[in-house]
């Protein structure tokens, strides 16, 4: 099983968004995915309710001191992916999220106060050396500066930047509202695109660098 944590040390920047989006992306490239919800505010949980409790993917909420022995549980019930929803602030949750991925995404909003916070994040999941990418979210369809500062933000900080932007559309809130994602409430539209995007991209690090290893590690046996 592979684990996907989505954290960031400011909130509002589309964790729980990104992290139900991916999780039925997922699904709908056939594998068996869950999300595990870190935050006290629950929403990814509060999302499945809308959705209906027999619908996929599972949601679970749980503390931070029980992910690794459910993550466990999860890989031997045949969970391919899971998604790790971290909640803002708490950096001991963070660690520990960040402990158990495989591949962290740091979402942040193209401003200069989540572009403080996503120094924040990056100083706290370094310690693990994690493969990571920062993913901005809520970008003005239109452009603007802000964009280019901040992706110069996140270069000045040695940080990886995701090849594809999350733009601030009202499908998301819309499809969240309604126990949905982008892709299933509109899956012609744009932002259903740019989650099949982030969806595809996020495999590539999961599982590319999975069979890198694995070449490694023939080559020097």
């Amino acid at each position: 099983m592979k684990t996907v944590a989505i954290i960031s040390q400011k909130g509002g920047v589309g964790k729980t968004t990104l992290a139900t989006a991916l999780a039925v992306a997922a699904e709908l490239d056939g594998k068996s995915a869950a999300v595990f919800d870190l935050d006290p505010q629950a929403s990814a949980s509060f999302w499945k309710d809308a959705r209906g409790k027999d619908a996929s993917p599972a949601v679970v909420s749980l503390q931070a001191s029980r992910l690794k022995e459910t993550l466990a549980l999860a890989a031997e019930g045949g969970c391919d992916i899971a998604f790790i929803d971290a909640p803002p602030v708490a950096k001991d949750i963070a660690f520990e999220a960040a402990e158990h991925a495989d591949f962290i995404l740091i979402p942040t909003r193209p401003a200069v106060l989540d572009a403080a916070a996503m120094d924040k994040t990056l100083k706290l999941i370094r310690a693990f050396a994690k493969p990571s990418a920062v993913v901005l979210t809520f970008c003005p369809t239109q452009g603007g500066r802000e964009i280019g500062d901040t992706e110069e933000a996140v270069k000045q900080l040695g940080a990886t930047l995701a090849p594809l932007r999350i733009h601030n559309r009202i499908t998301y809130s819309r499809a969240q509202q309604t126990g949905h994602t982008a892709q299933e409430f509109e899956p012609e539209g744009k932002a259903a695109e740019e989650i099949k995007h982030l969806y595809d991209y996020t495999c590539m690090n999961l599982f590319t660098q999975t069979a890198e290893a694995k070449n490694v590690r023939r080559r020097t046996a």
